[in-house]
């Protein structure tokens, strides 16, 4: 049974706050490979929290579009995709505070 009311649209919005906040974190994870001491593991970190983000959105971005069918249906190798680069991109900015 499709659902012709708000649902889908709250869940669009939900995937674009996360690509956010996703985008703060990653920016505040590349801000170190600018200072002038930087070297190749803040290059390296700044390299995968961009890559990681642009997983995030890419993937949050298939999934919204996929809301505008009758019946969405759950993909569960995409959600689970999602959530291990969420830890991932996590894990990289608690590395990132320990530099």
């Amino acid at each position: 049974m499709a659902d012709p009311g708000a649902a889908p649209e709250r869940t669009r919005l939900a995937w674009r706050r996360t690509g956010l906040s996703a985008a703060a974190v990653a920016l505040l994870a590349v801000r170190p490979a600018f200072t002038p001491g930087a070297g190749p593991p803040e290059w390296l970190a700044a390299a995968a929290a961009m890559i990681s983000w642009a997983a995030l959105v890419g993937i949050s971005q298939h999934r919204a579009r996929g809301l505008h069918d009758p019946i969405p249906s759950a993909v569960p190798r995409s959600i689970r995709a999602y959530a291990l680069i969420t830890v991932a991109l996590a894990v990289i900015a608690g590395w990132v505070v320990m530099l």
